[in-house]
């Protein structure tokens, strides 16, 4: 975390003049790589990415409520969708306590010359109050129902991208900004594009603990128990899982696991277009581009994604699974108790991947009614996950000829360090022409191995689907601000390595050739 300097006599005045000018403000010295465009015609996010990036949008000062809690209620909100279309409106929601006024300034990430992030607008001062926590309904479920605090149109020359909206308490003693948080949302298009990027915010949800563990992991039953749900509708507390994150506050996973290979795109100058996880159930949404990307932790899926991947799939589109653990929990979307729609998840059981004796093996971990209700995901990824589920590990060369690592100098057994974690893919499915690029082992708690297996197979329209593995793959594309690397099972990714980068790019300038 990089925080900015503050002038001891920094006052409200100076914030909004600051807040407004940050995006265009220049810094002596400041390290700056050029965007490499993909063609010589600039797109949308090459030009978007020349842009002049803020000095200031992390997080600086947070305080949980508890030591080794995950919420902060100083300051806190959350978002009406999770995913918004220019010209749309959003509404935001937001809780103080104690009451204090607020400003929600708005930025957009990506890789504006290294700073990973701009300022699009600033919203406020607000009047925030103390919001009632939600009771805790049918199927364990906490859905907020708050009072809208504002509602911001989308503007028309906003591209997409994931957007972070720092929320901001002014202090009444000293009339400085003090406690912060962050809100996150999705601008999505409908534009044509070459790459794709789905963020994996049912994960982020599924594993959100706020207000006080509340996830789908926290049922008494069990951490699979089925018929769990979780709500959209409340902030996201702090990331919960493998290592402490305190900048990833209200921002979800995306911080975490995906926002390195975004950043890494755009830099690149790659074409790309963002959307949720709750823009994928069916085909049309994915087909108008020739690649996606499934980046980070994307394990929560509701049936009707696979299906409209698959149909992508069979109509030529290029799939990258730049993940791990992917579509594994079978979770339905439905609409929350308002009537706004795929606002809730429900976990009803996992893909049909994991077999009975791998089931099995993780009693401790399966509930008795944890069920088989999906396909076989590993038909549309080329492998799933397996038993262990969890662990660290080299990711090794085992096809240094296939064209995905040209460029890379890489050798049979080579590896790249702690790149495999902390979850996997292996058990390469039977798929005509699907080949092994890379495998090894991981190992769970540093002592119980499984193997891992990265593959590439062919689609019907000379298209291919890669699937690197690995939750970890973006750690080795780039390390942007308010990013930390992760640690897990005594093993960790080295952060970017030029041989990740050379594969990605050998895979990604196919798949838009």
């Amino acid at each position: 975390m990089k925080p900015a300097k503050t002038p001891a006599t920094f006052t409200r005045r100076d914030f909004f003049k600051t807040s407004s000018t940050l995006a265009l403000a220049g810094a002596a010295g400041c390290a700056s790589e050029p965007v490499k465009p993909t063609s010589a015609k600039p797109n949308l996010i090459s030009r978007e990415s020349a842009r002049e990036g803020s000095l200031d949008w992390q997080l600086t000062r947070v305080r949980l409520d508890k030591a080794a809690g995950f919420r902060a209620s100083n300051i806190e909100g959350y978002c009406s969708r999770q995913s918004v279309l220019a010209g749309e409106s959003l509404d935001i929601f937001v809780s103080a306590n104690p009451p204090a006024k607020f400003t929600i300034e708005i930025f957009r990430t990506g890789y504006y010359g290294g700073r990973g992030a701009r300022l699009m607008t600033v919203l406020g001062p607000l009047n925030g109050k103390k919001q009632p926590d939600p009771e805790i309904g049918p199927k364990r479920l906490r859905e907020c129902k708050w009072e809208r605090s504002v509602t911001i149109k989308i503007p028309a020359d906003w591209p997409s991208g994931v957007y972070l909206g720092r929320l901001t308490t002014i202090s009444e003693a000293t009339d400085k900004p003090y406690w912060q948080n962050y809100v996150v949302f999705i601008v999505r298009d409908t534009r044509k594009a070459d790459i794709l990027f789905q963020c994996s915010d049912n994960t982020w949800q599924a594993y959100n603990k706020w207000p006080d563990s509340y996830s789908l992991y926290t049922d008494p039953r069990g951490a699979h128990a089925r018929d769990v749900a979780v709500s959209f509708d409340r902030p996201y507390a702090k990331y919960a899982q493998i290592y402490e994150n305190p900048q990833s506050l209200g921002s979800g996973e995306w911080l975490c696991f995906e926002f390195p290979a975004a950043y890494w795109l755009e830099q690149q100058g790659y074409d790309v277009t963002y959307c949720s996880n709750s823009d994928c159930l069916d085909a049309s949404q994915i087909t108008r581009c020739k690649t996606f990307l499934s980046v980070g932790h994307d394990e929560y899926w509701d049936v009707r994604q696979y299906h409209a991947v698959k149909g992508a799939i069979e109509a030529g589109v290029n799939v990258l699974w730049l993940s791990g653990n992917s579509v594994f929990g079978v979770s339905t979307f439905s609409n929350s108790t308002s009537g706004a729609a795929n606002r809730i998840i429900t976990r009803e059981g996992h893909f049909a991947g994991l077999t009975d004796e791998e089931v099995a093996q993780e009693e401790r971990v399966f509930t008795k009614e944890y069920k088989r209700v999906g396909p076989d995901e590993s038909l549309i990824m080329g492998a799933r996950s397996i038993v262990p589920f969890n662990g660290g590990g080299d990711w090794a060369c085992t096809k240094p000829g296939h064209w995905i690592f040209e460029g890379t100098g890489m050798k049979k057994g080579d590896s790249i360090p702690g790149l495999v974690g902390w979850e996997h893919h292996g058990a390469p499915a039977k798929i005509p022409g699907n080949e092994v690029v890379a495998e090894g082992l991981v190992w769970a708690g540093g002592v119980k191995p499984a193997h891992w297996t990265s593959t590439i197979f062919p689609g019907p329209k000379k298209n291919f689907v890669f699937n690197a593995a690995t939750i970890f793959w973006a750690q080795g594309l780039g390390d942007p601000p308010g990013h930390m690397l992760p640690w897990s099972h005594w093993s960790r990714p080295h952060g970017p390595d030029e041989r990740v980068q050379r594969i990605t790019d050998n895979l990604l300038k196919r798949a838009i050739a």
